[in-house]
């Protein structure tokens, strides 16, 4: 990124008589203005003052375009999806049919983001935050979600056949209608009770890596 070197050059107002200054200072009960000299002559207070705050507005205007023209030139500075993807911003973004294919996304932040038909399969999803996300038809199996963040998300029609899910967060209105489930462990995922219901209706299989019964898991009668 290249640097923006700024030289802000302000002229201080001086005061161009000392002697007269110290004697003022001794003598007077008001406070003392420095004047600005304009043509060898002092200016009147009013236009000391009008000088004063036109150059104070130059300064600001110049600071607030200079960072304007540095976050222009590299927009990932402005913002970030946060985790460790690069520098890929994942955030409120549309990533429908997106290859995350046995990446590394541990806490990868796919906040709000649109993930329909997006593939993770095998992809180690460890504390990624899928709050609010649009997940229809991905891709999740043989995934690592533990402890990844499912509330308000919708995870409908989606692939989650041997996939970890424990301690995963699925609160609010969060729905895994006509997703495929078998084999998933869901150990202590808070699930609302008419989304065990549905879920204990089409579980079966038993989890490759924990051993555990989907079933099981989900607490079915």
């Amino acid at each position: 990124m290249a640097v923006l070197n700024l030289c802000l050059c302000v002229k201080v107002p001086t005061i161009s008589n000392p002697e007269r200054t110290s004697f003022l200072q001794q003598n007077s009960t008001q406070p003392l203005v420095p004047s600005i000299s304009v043509s060898g002559h002092h200016a009147p207070k009013g236009i000391e003052t009008r000088a004063l705050r036109e150059s104070i507005s130059k300064v600001s205007l110049i600071a607030v375009l200079s960072t304007s023209i540095i976050l222009a030139s590299n927009p990932a500075l402005a913002f970030k999806g946060g985790g460790p993807y690069g520098a890929g911003v994942t955030r409120g973004q549309d990533l429908s049919g997106k290859d995350f294919g046995g990446k590394d996304l541990i806490k990868q932040d796919f906040k709000t983001s649109i993930l329909r038909q997006a593939n993770f399969k095998g992809a180690k999803l460890l504390g990624a935050s899928f709050f609010d996300a649009d997940l229809t038809g991905a891709d999740l199996s043989d995934s690592d979600l533990r402890g990844a963040d499912f509330s308000l998300a919708n995870v409908t029609k989606a692939n989650l056949s041997n996939a970890n899910l424990e301690g995963a967060l699925a609160t609010g209105n969060t729905s895994f209608k006509g997703s495929t489930i078998t084999g998933a462990d869901f150990t202590d995922v808070p699930l609302r009770d008419d989304q065990r219901e549905y879920l204990c209706k089409v579980a079966d299989g038993v989890n490759p890596v924990t051993g555990n019964e989907t079933r099981e898991t989900l607490l079915c009668r």
